[in-house]
């Protein structure tokens, strides 16, 4: 009798191949004859198309850990240096808690067992790198009161435990490159910023504003010094902070808001997200001229200064030694003449009789607030008490913006 048995390939063959080979085993068969050769072999094409459509099972990274211990012969206290204490390696052995990939990799690198056990399968990661930052060096405690990870680490002990695991889900899709953050951020002066909180800001940044809807593209040399003045004009209207964010909408420019972190002693920056510029500001001083100052001073360097290749800058406005440098001079000098031009301040009567009539009359001559006149005055003197009942917050028109008090 001709053997009909042929490769299994779809699904509808493998059903017929099983009623085949039980109509076989329940019958008496002789053996050496077709039958026991159709038997055999139509057992053996079954197992071949199990084997394709069954996935190999995936090596479970507890029982690789204890088959490495049993086989070096080391004990739960040997294992201490790759999960930080024994209460943690019996944790970890008895999985009441997760292996974090702090003790992956040192598992990995000590004990040599293979990342794909260790990882479940993950080939995201590649444990042959050195961590791209000290992730115990983030601010976690203040990210995670702000909100910054993911309901996955919903307390600040799973953010500890899981530092690396919960920064890299705060860094996905940022696109800023570790190789260039470990060099110093543009950040000139005296104090040196926590660049690990930085960097935690400006991902934050980042996230808002690429929540915004802007009106266009910005074209590059839309910025000009007749445009910058027309927005320190917003600053009469009382939600004028609000309205200057549309205005820089409608140019391309993003405006978004984060209080700094401890260290930093940041006022604001001018970044590049792509081709899109992003100007933020801290609000770390609740005075409304000090965020126009700040407002127009980040966008000189938009306008200056950003590019490709000075993709971040980091203002800390009363870092004297960070003023000096060319750039920031720059900056300063735009943003004073946009906001007061310089011939109207050399024949202002307020800049000698430092009165509340007068700083009212160049405020209303100029079609701007107020306190921006009494802000210049005060700088220029450095007498911060002057025409002290001039004076305005502008926190309270971004609470709702993620600024907090």
């Amino acid at each position: 009798m001709k053997n009909n048995v042929r490769l299994i390939k779809t699904e509808a063959e493998y059903e017929i191949a099983l009623t085949r080979l039980s109509d076989l085993m329940d019958k008496d068969i002789k053996a050496g004859s077709g039958l026991e050769d159709e038997l055999d072999l139509l057992a053996l094409v079954i197992r071949e198309y199990e084997r394709s459509k069954v996935a190999a099972p995936v090596a479970d990274p507890i029982e690789a850990i204890l088959f490495r211990m049993d086989q070096q012969g080391l004990q739960k206290k040997d294992l201490v240096p790759y999960f930080g204490s024994l209460p943690k390696v019996s944790e970890v052995l008895s999985r009441k808690r997760p292996l974090t990939l702090a003790m992956i990799r040192k598992l990995h690198t000590g004990l040599g067992i293979a990342a794909e056990t260790l990882l479940l399968g993950d080939d995201g990661i590649d444990l042959s790198d050195a961590p791209a930052y000290d992730h115990t060096k983030f601010p976690l405690q203040e990210m995670f009161k702000r909100g910054y990870f993911k309901s996955t680490f919903d307390t600040i002990r799973k953010v500890k435990d899981h530092a690396e695991e919960a920064i890299r889900e705060f860094m996905q899709n940022s696109h800023l490159q570790p190789a260039r953050l470990r060099a110093p951020l543009h950040q000139k002066g005296v104090r040196t910023m926590d660049e690990y909180a930085l960097l935690a800001w400006r991902v934050a940044v980042l996230k808002k504003a690429r929540a915004l809807k802007l009106t266009r593209e910005y074209v590059k040399g839309s910025i000009t010094d007749a445009w910058l003045s027309d927005l320190a004009k917003l600053s009469r209207f009382d939600q004028g902070p609000r309205l200057a964010q549309e205005f820089l909408a409608d140019a391309g420019i993003a405006l978004v808001f984060e209080d700094h972190f401890d260290k930093t002693y940041l006022d604001g920056a001018a970044m590049l997200d792509g081709s899109r510029p992003v100007v933020a500001l801290t609000l770390r001083h609740d005075r409304l001229d000090n965020f126009w100052f700040a407002l127009l001073h980040e966008l000189v360097h938009v306008q200056k200064h950003l590019d490709s290749d000075n993709d971040f800058i980091a203002d800390n406005l009363e870092d004297k030694i960070q003023m000096q440098t060319r750039d920031e001079q720059e900056a300063d000098e735009g943003a004073k003449q946009a906001l007061i031009a310089p011939e109207e301040w050399e024949n202002s009567a307020v800049r000698l009789e430092h009165n509340t009539e007068n700083a009212k009359a160049l405020a209303d001559k100029l079609r701007i607030h107020p306190v921006i006149v009494a802000g210049r005055v005060r700088h220029d003197t450095g007498n911060w008490r002057l025409l002290s009942n001039i004076k305005a917050t502008v926190r309270q028109h971004f609470e709702s913006a993620g600024v907090t008090a």
